[in-house]
């Protein structure tokens, strides 16, 4: 059914290299003597060779035996004529693509994959629990000729109650889904050995009406269907595999249909509180009659559309239920439904055996396997450049790193890398410009396991990959750890000028950005000028206002945020909403898969703006990106009651704080290690106890518990001395300075506090001192140098400024409110000056004090 991916290269029969060499060492040292001749030429090659094999020191050569005294030196020239010949190269050796004689081994066969089309494809390899039907699915490509608008909300909507299988009939249910406290063990081709099980209900005759559900195919999520009514079913999708979580990904199939009834599906046990359907978007239905006689793909349907609570209260987590209509076109159909469309390792492969069969695009598109699965299925890593003519211009490109379905429910990942391939790798002037520029390398599909399997978000760890990217653990991460040292390698060669990492998103319309926040002056503002760019050149898809650039502690094992830190300033994780688009010409439409794969041809239109020699547009979107901000701390101001402008210097502010975090976004707090591994780490810490309680802490004498007692009052005693000075300054200060300070602001460095951060070393000095000679503190010397920082701040006149860092918000979850978003005009003017607001503010005194 599925070919094998590797074939052996077709190479002409060669000379054994080791017998030519022995020919040569021995006719060096005299042992052989043979007669003059010529270079052969290829058809004779292997005749003369074994014939004459001294012709290398005869012939044209034996002429210029005079030029090389040295034996040495001709015994390198004569191995060195041996490499650079093309019929003396071997299978194992690799010569310098500029011709230059460099030989290397080649690597092993392993790493590197041959598709053929001749040859099979590799078949996917399932977990040995899962059962796996034999058919092979395939869903043609379609466009629909008219847009397909939101579901627009009657109010009629019905809420059905769940009733489950105590009321209803189970006409569909997985008995074999590994489910947390399993942890994944080996997999094979085609999953569980034996007969596939007839898990669909036995139908008593033409005129019954029960519909015939299937999952067990690669993608598919359906883990029960429960017949509740004639027309009317409940289902419950699978957990990911070896979890008990992320239920947000469906993909079954349905037979034995009839046109004229409706249908009701109602999915019971959704985890997530908001999702996209409570603002219109539809599910996904595909007909293969329909795909047959009239070449209709996947479109948009359904009616009665409602996404609300489960009115079950058991006690446990609360789930959410997702309820449509459906009329079929046809009787007696095979139908599918399907959260997004789907995009399948299958399809990669199929696509990837294209691209290695083309002649033209198989010269700058280089396929490896970066490496394998857990279960052993192949990660492919495409390298993609046009061919350098001097290894100068080859060291002086730059790097574009690119990747998606880390999360193997987010399909839509696939379909904007699939329009990026697409581009990249066509005839297209600006493609054969970016191919001439820039070393691309593309991970199409990181998490193929969870693809296989059907997963929402995990790998066959139980784990989310992308809270993993500082993993250690390669045994259990490959896909991450091998991609992250990749791009340590490529960043040791050459500068990574973009990274970014394709997702889906199922709470939000529209597609954006996340980014990094940078500090550097240096860069202040570039990491978001790529966004702004994209969102010019794709007005009606991709939205500005809901990029991001928060960098939150829960988020550094991200990929974006891991090689940001690791050095590529444009780090970016893309969002593509499952639902569409709410701006220009597609307002209230759903995104389809064309939609998806141009914004891969916007990402290319993009990096020739962001790189262009002519920086005009980069200076354009910075001068812009700097006014929108001024703006945006302006409403700041307006919010808590201020009046306050900010003039040209920028440097203390912390953009990212201005904005909302961003929570809205689907990502998960990392889980942990993987099932299999718990025990272990168990073990270790019940050690580690084991061995802090065997420790005992040294008894103290007398002595030195009577010191510490003392510098425990005296620090008690300055402590309170200081707090009643800063009493008496902070209501002094209150009086004269503004009524409520901002929120979002932090105190810059001034005057008063460089000469506080003087005076904190006198201090550390002066107690380090004190605890050498091992005695307690004098307390009239602390007292001297509180009077003496009293005085120095008194005489300080710190100048006024503003702080311009906002806190954090504590609130996570919190989504950007309506009234902070302003409108992204092109229009650019200056930013107008006025004086700042006097601001003081006084430091006070910090005492350094023993643990």
């Amino acid at each position: 059914m599925f070919p094998a991916l590797e074939t052996e290269v077709k190479q002409e029969t060669l000379p054994d290299p080791y017998e030519d060499f022995m020919y040569h060492h021995l006719q060096y040292y005299g042992y052989f003597k043979g007669h003059r001749g010529s270079l052969p030429t290829s058809a004779t090659h292997q005749h003369v060779w074994k014939n004459n094999p001294r012709y290398l020191l005869s012939g044209s050569f034996g002429e210029r035996q005079g030029m090389i005294p040295d034996p040495l030196q001709k015994e390198k020239l004569l191995y060195s004529l041996m490499l650079s010949s093309p019929l003396l190269k071997s299978r194992q050796l690799l010569h310098d693509e500029f011709g230059e004689v460099n030989p290397c081994l080649r690597e092993p066969r392993d790493l590197f994959t041959f598709f053929s089309s001749s040859g099979p494809l590799q078949a996917p390899r399932w977990p040995i629990e899962c059962e796996v039907i034999k058919e092979n699915l395939h869903h043609i490509e379609w466009v629909p000729p008219q847009p397909e608008y939101f579901y627009q909300p009657t109010g009629n909507e019905k809420l059905p109650e769940i009733v489950g299988e105590e009321k209803g009939t189970v006409v569909f249910q997985l008995d074999s889904v590994p489910t947390e406290g399993s942890y994944f063990t080996s997999s094979r081709v085609g999953g569980k050995r034996g007969i596939i099980k007839e898990l669909a209900v036995t139908l008593q005759g033409p005129e019954d009406k029960t519909l015939l559900f299937e999952s067990r195919f690669e993608s598919g999520n359906l883990r029960k269907a429960v017949r509740v009514d004639t027309y009317e079913y409940e289902l419950t999708l699978r957990t990911d595999l070896y979890t008990n979580k992320h239920t947000q990904w469906f993909y079954f199939r349905v037979q034995n249909t009839r046109k004229d009834a409706t249908y009701r599906f109602t999915i019971v046990n959704l985890l997530k509180p908001k999702s996209l359907y409570t603002m219109g978007m539809k599910p996904l239905m595909y007909s293969q009659l329909d795909a047959k006689t009239h070449n209709i793909g996947w479109r948009r349907e359904g009616n009665e559309i409602r996404y609300y609570k489960n009115n079950r209260d058991d006690g446990q987590q609360a789930f959410y239920c997702l309820t449509w209509t459906i009329q079929f076109p046809h009787d007696q159909d095979t139908c599918f439904f399907a959260h997004f469309y789907p995009y399948t390792y299958t399809d990669l492969q199929c696509y990837l055996l294209s691209v290695a069969n083309n002649p033209v695009q198989s010269q700058f598109c280089k396929l490896r396997t970066l490496c394998r699965s857990l279960a052993g299925n192949t990660v492919y890593l495409l390298t993609i450049t046009n061919p350098s003519r001097t290894p100068q211009e080859a060291a002086a490109k730059k790097a574009v790193v690119l990747s998606a379905r880390v999360h193997p429910g987010e399909s839509n990942g696939s379909w904007i890398m699939k329009g990026f391939l697409d581009f990249i790798l066509s005839n297209s002037p600006d493609a054969q410009l970016l191919r001439d520029i820039f070393v691309f390398k593309v991970v199409p599909m990181l998490n193929p396991d969870g693809v296989i399997v059907g997963n929402y978000r995990c790998s066959l760890a139980g784990r989310d990959l992308n809270r993993h990217y500082k993993t250690i653990l390669k045994e259990s991460f490959p896909c991450i750890w091998y991609t992250r040292n990749m791009i340590k390698r490529l960043l040791e060669e050459r500068e990574v000028l973009l990274y970014c990492d394709f997702h889906g998103h199922s709470r939000k319309n529209n597609i954006f950005l996340y980014g990094c926040n940078n500090n550097d002056r240096k860069y202040w503002l570039h990491e978001r000028v790529f966004p702004l760019m994209l969102s010019k050149n794709a007005p009606d898809k991709f939205s500005f206002h809901s990029c991001n650039f928060k960098v939150q502690k829960c988020k550094e094992g991200t990929g974006r945020v891991v090689m940001w830190r690791m050095g590529i300033l444009n780090s970016y994780t893309m969002e593509s909403t499952f639902g569409g688009s709410t701006l220009g010409n597609k307002r209230d439409t759903h995104f389809t898969t064309e939609d998806l794969k141009s914004l891969g041809y916007h990402v290319c239109d993009t990096l020739l703006d962001f790189c262009d020699p002519d920086r005009t547009k980069f200076m354009q979107c910075l001068t812009e990106l700097k006014e929108l901000l001024q703006q945006e701390i302006h409403k700041k101001f307006n919010e808590l009651g201020q009046d306050m402008d900010l003039e040209g210097s920028w440097s203390d502010i912390c953009l990212s704080d201005i904005e909302s975090s961003t929570s809205g976004s689907d990502s998960s707090l990392s889980d942990g290690l993987p099932v299999h591994l718990l025990n272990v780490a168990d073990e270790l810490n019940q050690k580690k106890k084991m061995y802090k309680k065997k420790k005992k802490k040294p008894l103290q004498t007398r002595k030195q518990r009577n010191e510490q007692y003392q510098k425990n009052n005296l620090m008690q005693e300055l402590k309170l001395t200081e707090d009643a000075l800063s009493f008496q300054e902070r209501a002094g200060f209150a009086s004269s300075t503004l009524q409520k300070q901002p929120t979002f602001f932090r105190n810059s460095e001034n005057a008063s506090s460089s000469a506080m951060r003087n005076e904190k070393p006198r201090l550390n000095e002066l107690q380090l001192h004190g605890r050498d000679k091992g005695t307690s503190l004098d307390p009239s010397k602390m007292t001297s140098i509180l009077t003496k920082s009293k005085e120095r701040m008194q005489m300080e006149k710190p100048r006024p400024t503003v702080s311009c860092s906002p806190k954090r918000s504590t609130n996570s979850s919190q989504e950007p409110a309506a009234d902070m978003k302003s409108h992204w005009s092109r229009n650019r003017y200056p930013a107008t000056k006025r004086g700042r607001a006097a601001m003081t503010v006084y430091p006070s005194l910090h005492i350094y004090t023993y643990p």
